[in-house]
């Protein structure tokens, strides 16, 4: 049985390939908010908490992007960990558009005078 991944900032869950690392399954929903970056730990973009179950390091995880403080109190960053069942998470940046956000109206800062 393949574990379930929940955002809970958006209430979407998604399963998870065996060792698939968190962001991957994340990104498999298809919503342009998702944070990514550079996809190995060294932007920090995709960080996470995980508020219930459990997760296995794939890699290393940059520690100026997260301390030992704040693994201890769940958080990763979401390409460099895969779950070992279902997990709930909340991403820690902000969930947007990355790349459209102001150019589809006329009051954007792009289309006014």
């Amino acid at each position: 049985m393949r574990p379930t991944v929940t955002i809970v900032q958006t209430g979407e869950r998604v399963p998870c390939r065996v060792g698939e690392s968190l962001l991957a399954a994340m990104v498999r929903l298809g919503r342009r908010g998702i944070p990514a970056g550079c996809l190995n730990g060294g932007c920090g973009v995709c960080k996470v908490r995980v508020l219930h179950g459990t997760i296995r390091k794939l890699g290393p995880i940059s520690r100026a992007h997260v301390s030992v403080d704040e693994e201890c109190a769940g958080y990763s960053l979401a390409c460099r960990v895969a779950p070992e069942g279902d997990v709930e998470l909340e991403v820690a940046g902000r969930m947007q558009k990355p790349f459209c956000k102001g150019f589809a109206g006329a009051s954007s800062p792009i289309f006014t005078k």
